[in-house]
C-alpha cells in the first residue's frame, strides 16, 4: 500500500527529474533549503503575541499555510535522497520521547530530560 507521504515524495522526485534538478538536491542544498523555508515560517510569528499567534488572520494564515507547505516539501524530499522513511523515523524518535519524558514526571513542565542514550 502507498502512503499519502510515498506518493508525495514520488511526486516530488519526479518533478526534480523532469527539471533536471537532482543535480542541485544534494543533502547539504536540501537542508539549507529547509533552514530557509523554516525562517520564513518563523519570520510569520515573530512579533505576534502568544494569543495573536494561536490565531492569526485569514491572510496570515494563508502565508503560515504556504510556508509549512514549503518546509514539509523540502523535509519530504531530503528524507527521500537520504533514503530515510520519514514515518519511521518520527515514530522512533517519539518512542524516544516516551520513554525520556515519563508522563508523570514531566506533566505540565517545560523542563529537558536528560540527554537520550539514542543519537538525534
Amino acid at each position: 500500500m502507498t502512503t499519502d507521504l510515498e506518493r508525495l515524495a514520488e511526486r516530488l522526485r519526479e518533478f526534480a527529474r523532469v527539471r533536471d534538478w537532482e543535480q542541485f538536491h544534494t543533502p547539504k542544498n536540501l537542508t539549507m533549503a529547509l533552514a530557509g523555508e523554516v525562517g520564513e515560517l518563523v519570520a510569520e510569528f515573530q512579533w505576534l503575541t502568544a494569543e495573536e499567534s494561536a490565531k492569526p488572520d485569514p491572510d496570515a494564515l494563508a502565508r503560515i499555510r504556504t510556508e509549512l507547505g514549503d518546509v514539509t516539501l523540502y523535509l519530504i524530499r531530503l528524507a527521500d535522497v537520504l533514503g530515510v522513511d520519514l514515518v519511521e523515523a518520527a515514530q522512533a524518535k517519539l518512542d524516544d520521547n516516551d520513554r525520556r519524558y515519563d508522563a508523570d514526571r514531566y506533566r505540565g513542565s517545560a523542563r529537558k530530560a536528560p540527554p537520550s542514550s539514542h543519537s538525534g
